[in-house]
């Protein structure tokens, strides 16, 4: 069976053992691989075969599972179309009721690892398109195992959860039972990626290996020694090694005795257990981490039953989400826990992503790899390269690809970070994502564990956020829905989006073949997987439908009004040096991000807003980014001398804090550097110097009390969906009358006259509307109620107030 989602879709062929329902295994898998494929290029699919006959030996049941393999390789590409020169080409004798559908790529899967070099040898030898690109991962490919990299992509999801605990797992000991073995790509490279792991136990389908209190130093050692000995198994451990009341046990015991050492650590009155009993017993201990790299579904949520699990193995050791004790779980195994059992977790206070974000990195890694081929191969069907040194060229970029997937996987973790702090306070919009989701990309809320509206707000009024599984789903989903806008708009035609297809490809490749890169057959879909990972990871899941509803205009308006403005404030430069800055605690970082990010909204606001073609977008960053840049260095003047000083105080709070001094100023309080382009779009009016101006409208705030008024209307928080829009807008107005009484005031002044004494004069000049607007503000601070209505109707006497200049 092979299952796909869409016209460009890869993954795994597996090689099964589920004989009575590898269908229900491989619908399960490909439904999980869509959501994770949303990192890359293409969408989900998955595949799966089982062998009905029954050898006598090893070797001949290896033979027969790759001849089955090699038919389901030719059966695939008997029915896909090629591409010839640039045409489609459908393949002969075959009916089509779909389009065009050249894009197969199939990867290594459980039972098949070892199999990309005979798919491709298959695809070669019938001359298809891709060529070795077929199946990544082969001779010529770059190897998962060997470079660690879907462990090390889970790990960076494990550091970031003891991150936010204040532990740093590369330094502090941890306990860890894990799921697998040394000789597993993700466990053996998981539990080498910190000398501080203390594995205190772990199982397979063969063993239980415990170590009640291991040695770092030569457990470590012998952990690695493992590893990098073939087909080891937990039985090849230096049992000498192990500490006492530990020990090496084999699954096929009646019974293993309980040390007294192991009835403390693991919370064990029994004597004894059967070895499944000791598993179940182990999935609940009280540890800081499980690590799973191994296969098999060994969490269920309460009220589900065995049979929905689909995972009969495991029936027996099978535990409750509410009977898990250990802090965090890193999956860098698939379908470990089922979603509902991440849910009930995580709102239990347990930590935890999901599979398709953990161990997102080997499909990254795979279609990097793809990309890559695909693009040298043109230019060595163009005589440009050998393949020889394609060959060469592709092992010397190891390092950059490993480097390009994992920053992936960073910023994958941290944007559930951002939205689980973001979705706290902005519940209602999160809502109106999921509805949008439900109807424009067939989000499943049953299926996919996304909990109602009534629950959701419920959660809300308790303070409680989306969980960190919640938010993973809707991550996924978002990026598909933008990729999905993103290609039926003609982004061929906009020059400031067609770089995003270099963000694709290794440096070293960049400075050789960036024209090439925009002529690859991909590079559509490369264009809106960058730009839709971008937006999401620095702007948040909910940016593009919150802003279609806000403002209105498509998907690639507003890309383009981002793309603008995150050059203008250098958003991408300030959000890499924040992520640099190893001194900071985790959540100052965050606090800092949403500054950022309620900048960039406010600031893609405005553009979209002030910009109605936005098709001179490089002239428009050539002009406002340095002045943005000339205002930010005169700070004091553009905030006013109290701002100021609040804003000092804050910047020495976060440095005090560990934050580099330079990341701090330009981070903290970011959301009100919008004001730049209010006093920009002034200084074009009237001809005066911007830094001028700037001070002009800081005076002109602070005697308008300006201040007080954004400051108290952030503190309202918004109890709907309507109220958050509301709130939006009203701060919008009124910067864009503060920017509007700052032009009328520097009509008053020239180029020579003293800033202060003209904005004296100004409001000398207007001192009647000047007095009428105090008297709304004093009311306004002396009302019980700090509501929007409030709000709303002092915005409406500044209305009035600015037409009557």
């Amino acid at each position: 069976v092979h299952l796909r989602n869409g016209e460009f879709a890869s993954g795994g062929l597996r090689w099964s053992d589920r004989q009575e329902d590898y269908r229900t295994e491989v619908l399960g898998l490909a439904k999980a691989q869509s959501v994770k494929n949303a990192l890359i290029v293409p969408t989900g699919a998955k595949g799966g075969f089982v062998l009905k006959r029954h050898t006598d030996t090893r070797q001949a049941f290896m033979e027969e599972g790759i001849f089955c393999y090699q038919l389901f390789i030719s059966g695939l590409l008997d029915v896909t179309d090629n591409l010839v020169q640039g045409k489609v080409v459908p393949p002969d004798n075959v009916v089509r009721y779909d389009s065009d559908d050249p894009y197969l790529v199939v990867a290594a899967d459980k039972g098949t690892a070892t199999f990309s070099d005979t798919a491709n040898e298959i695809a070669e030898s019938r001359s298809f398109w891709l060529g070795d690109a077929f199946a990544s991962g082969g001779s010529n490919g770059y190897d998962h195992k060997a470079m660690g990299i879907t462990a090390k992509g889970a790990w960076i999801s494990v550091q970031r959860h003891f991150r936010e605990m204040g532990m740093d797992v590369q330094s502090d000991p941890i306990t860890i039972i894990g799921i697998g073995d040394m000789s597993g790509d993700v466990f053996g490279n998981g539990v080498l990626l910190s000398k501080s792991i203390q594995l205190v136990a772990a199982f397979n389908h063969m063993h239980i290996f415990i170590d009640p209190v291991p040695d770092p130093g030569s457990s470590y050692l012998e952990r690695q020694r493992l590893f990098q000995l073939d087909r080891s198994a937990w039985s090849d451990y230096d049992d000498s090694l192990i500490s006492a009341g530990g020990g090496i046990f084999s699954r096929l015991q009646k019974s293993i005795a309980i040390s007294s050492e192991m009835q403390s650590l693991f919370d064990i009155s029994e004597s004894k257990l059967s070895p499944d009993e000791l598993i179940h017993r182990l999935l609940k201990a009280p540890v800081d981490l499980i690590w799973n790299g191994g296969i098999g579904t060994y969490v269920k949520a309460t009220g589900e039953t065995d049979e929905e699990v689909g995972d009969r193995a495991n029936d027996s050791v099978r535990v409750v989400a509410d009977d898990l004790r250990c802090l965090v779980i890193g999956e860098g195994g698939n379908l470990g826990l089922t979603q509902m059992a991440r849910i009930e977790y995580a709102l239990a206070g347990g930590r935890v992503n999901t599979d398709f974000i953990d161990n997102s990195a080997g499909v990254d890694c795979s279609d990097h790899e793809v990309n890559i081929k695909i693009l040298l191969n043109q230019q060595i069907e163009e005589g440009e390269l050998t393949a020889k040194q394609r060959n060469k060229l592709l092992v010397s970029m190891t390092q950059e690809v490993s480097d390009l997937v994992l920053d992936n996987n960073y910023r994958q973790a941290q944007a559930l970070s951002l939205a689980q702090r973001h979705s706290q306070n902005r519940m209602a919009e999160y809502i109106r994502l999921i509805n949008t989701l439900v109807i424009e990309q067939g989000l499943n809320r049953r299926l996919e564990g996304i909990p109602t509206d009534e629950v959701l707000i419920e959660r809300s009024q308790q303070g409680k956020s989306l969980t960190r599984p919640e938010l993973a789903v809707l991550l996924s989903y978002a990026k598909l829905d933008i990729k999905r806008q993103m290609l039926a708009s003609p982004l061929d035609t906009f020059t400031n989006l067609r770089g995003a297809v270099l963000l694709e490809f290794p440096e070293s490749l960049r400075s050789k073949y960036a024209d090439q890169m925009h002529q690859h057959p991909l590079h559509k879909e490369i264009i809106a997987t960058q730009i839709a990972n971008d937006v999401v990871h620095h702007m948040g899941l909910s940016f593009i439908t919150h802003l279609k509803e806000y403002v209105g205009g498509s998907c690639i308006d507003i890309v383009q009004a981002y793309a603008v403005m995150i050059d203008c404030f250098r958003i991408r430069e300030n959000w890499r040096m924040l992520e640099r800055a190893t001194e900071i605690n985790e959540h100052d970082r965050l606090d800092l991000q949403l500054n950022l990010m309620r900048l960039g909204r406010r600031a893609t606001r405005w553009f979209l807003r002030h910009h109605q073609s936005l098709d001179n977008a490089q002239d428009l960053v050539e002009h406002v980014r340095p002045c943005i840049d000339a205002l930010r260095a005169q700070q004091r003047k553009v905030l006013g001398e109290q701002a100021w000083e609040n804003w000092q105080v804050e910047v020495a709070r976060y440095v005090e804090a560990g934050c580099p001094r330079d990341v701090a100023e330009n981070c903290v309080g970011a959301q009100n550097t919008v004001a730049a382009l209010h006093i920009i779009e002034a200084s074009e009016e009237t001809g005066i110097d911007v830094i001028r101006t700037a001070e002009v409208y800081a005076l002109v705030g602070g005697a308008l009390e300006f201040g007080w008024i954004t400051d108290h209307l952030n503190k309202v928080e918004p109890q709907t969906h309507w109220q958050a829009m509301e709130r939006d807008a009203l701060l919008d107005e009124f910067m864009t009358q503060r920017g509007s009484l700052t032009s009328d005031a520097l009509k008053h002044i020239g180029n020579e006259k003293s800033v202060s004494e003209s904005v004296e004069n100004w409001l000398e000049e207007h001192r009647e509307l000047v007095e009428s607007w105090h008297q709304v503000i004093e009311g306004a601070q002396r009302s019980g109620v700090q509501d929007f209505a409030l709000y709303s109707m002092t915005s409406r006497k500044l209305g009035d107030l600015v037409r009557l200049l």
